[in-house]
């Protein structure tokens, strides 16, 4: 048990202290505009990464799959709520696939 919380400790420390620094060097300082726009735009960046490459694993077809991806994309340039953009892509794929077979 006792193991078990130092490596919980550890793993917490771990965590923080890189989110901690940089609030705590750059407190005051005035940021760059290039580089503001650069740091907003890195949140989108890393969740299209991790989602893009399993959108061609996640149904039995690429083209259900592309389907699916490009009504979500449609109804997210719209502006629409992420809940009205999942279900649409849901229910792109479910069309294509009721419309196939």
């Amino acid at each position: 048990m006792n193991d078990l919380l130092l490596i919980v400790i550890g793993m917490a420390a771990v965590t923080y202290i890189p989110r901690m620094l940089p609030l705590l060097l750059l407190d005051g300082e005035k940021l760059p505009p290039f580089l503001k726009t650069f740091l907003r735009y890195i949140p989108c960046a890393t969740i299209s990464a991790l989602i893009f490459p399993g959108i061609f694993t996640s149904t039995e077809s690429v083209e259900s799959a592309l389907s699916g991806t490009f009504i979500a994309v449609l109804l997210a340039f719209l502006g629409l709520n992420v809940v009205v953009v999942v279900f649409g892509g849901i229910t792109g794929v479910f069309l294509w696939n009721v419309m196939i077979e």
